[in-house]
């Protein structure tokens, strides 16, 4: 069964150290609707709200030497057991008590590129996809995700 195994987010007023991604772990967060994580300073009205990836995906890079550790590659949130097809552009999913609408893939940047020390060529189609809350709610780790029939 598919289910979230991490959540990471950055809090309002933290700085921004150029080394790594300023992120701190949460076993539940509430995501408000076109915002993102409540409390979050990257969420907003933008359509890239929440960063997420595959924890099967995080698996393959961290074997080619990228670090992985929880929001080490900017990711939010990091769902396991997930076909990768579930990802695709449009696809609704619920996480706990929130649905989440999958936008584009994350292409990576240049600070991606200064944090990691590799360049983002290599984890092109990789590093996850953006995403918009639809509807809020709590989500946890350990809560159950599953496609919305559309």
């Amino acid at each position: 069964m598919a289910h979230v195994t991490s959540i990471v987010y950055r809090p309002k007023k933290t700085g921004r150290p150029q080394d790594r991604y300023e992120r701190v772990p949460a076993e539940r967060v509430q995501l408000a609707p076109f915002k993102g994580i409540v409390g979050d300073q990257k969420g907003g009205s933008t359509k890239r709200q929440l960063n997420i990836m595959l924890a099967e995906t995080l698996a393959e890079l961290g074997a080619e030497g990228f670090k992985v550790a929880p929001g080490e590659m900017g990711e939010q949130i990091v769902l396991t057991g997930l076909a990768p097809a579930a990802l695709a552009e449009g696809t609704q999913l619920r996480l706990g008590g929130a649905v989440i609408e999958v936008g584009i893939l994350r292409t990576g940047c240049a600070r991606f590129e200064m944090i990691q020390g590799r360049p983002r060529g290599l984890v092109k189609g990789r590093l996850g996809v953006l995403a918009t809350v639809v509807s809020g709610g709590e989500v946890a780790v350990g809560d159950a995700v599953e496609v919305v029939p559309s």
